[in-house]
């Protein structure tokens, strides 16, 4: 993977992440189904990472993969010129432009993600319960699965999901597909309980 961040900075922001909620390496692994050394890894800043192990790393930590790619910002106002914005290349062709900044206390993303053809992004754990997320095409043909239902959406379309679910993206096309997805993984501690059981990830998926 390809970011615009050195490797040793985004571990450091991982183990400070981890730490600050108190969240051991083997909890994390656990949680994020992720091996333990593939973590410590990463914290080291020895390991490139996949774009799609790293958002489970942000996952099982409660947070977005923008908050490990970004620094935190506090201002009225904040304008990311596109120079500026963080970037996730995965080699397997496609890209996640993050466009939103990292705010104090505010677990959200919205990000700008493009697949080559015929390229799947992977397969997504859930996130906390009460989280959302929003996809809206801009180009392409996007085959989103949630949960095991799957859904073809094309230009001008958009969905909404509850974010507490398995979802996967892929492009089933010939032509790159460009869509925009906004997601507040924050949850809500009153909302409803995890399926964990039917959405746990397959260890052989890292």
């Amino acid at each position: 993977m390809s970011v615009q961040l050195d490797l040793v900075e985004l571990g450091k922001r991982v183990r400070q992440e981890r730490v600050a909620r108190g969240i051991s390496l083997d909890q994390l692994s656990e949680r994020a189904g992720v091996s333990r050394s593939m973590i410590s890894e990463v914290e080291r800043g020895t390991k490139a990472a996949t774009v799609l192990v790293l958002d489970r790393i942000a996952t099982g930590l409660d947070t977005s993969l923008a908050r490990l790619l970004a620094e935190e910002t506090k201002a009225r106002v904040i304008l990311l010129r596109h120079g500026s914005q963080a970037v996730a290349r995965d080699a397997s062709g496609w890209e996640r432009r993050i466009l939103s900044p990292v705010l104090p206390g505010v677990e959200f993303e919205f990000m700008r993600t493009t697949l080559g053809p015929k390229v799947e992004a992977g397969e997504y754990l859930p996130h906390a319960p009460g989280s959302r997320e929003y996809v809206a095409i801009e180009s392409g043909t996007l085959l989103l699965v949630v949960d095991g239902e799957a859904h073809t959406l094309r230009a001008g379309d958009s969905i909404y999901y509850d974010g507490d679910c398995m979802h996967a993206f892929s492009n089933p096309g010939r032509t790159p597909c460009t869509y925009y997805l906004a997601m507040d993984v924050s949850g809500d501690p009153a909302g409803v309980q995890h399926r964990v059981a039917a959405r746990k990830p397959e260890r052989g998926k890292r």
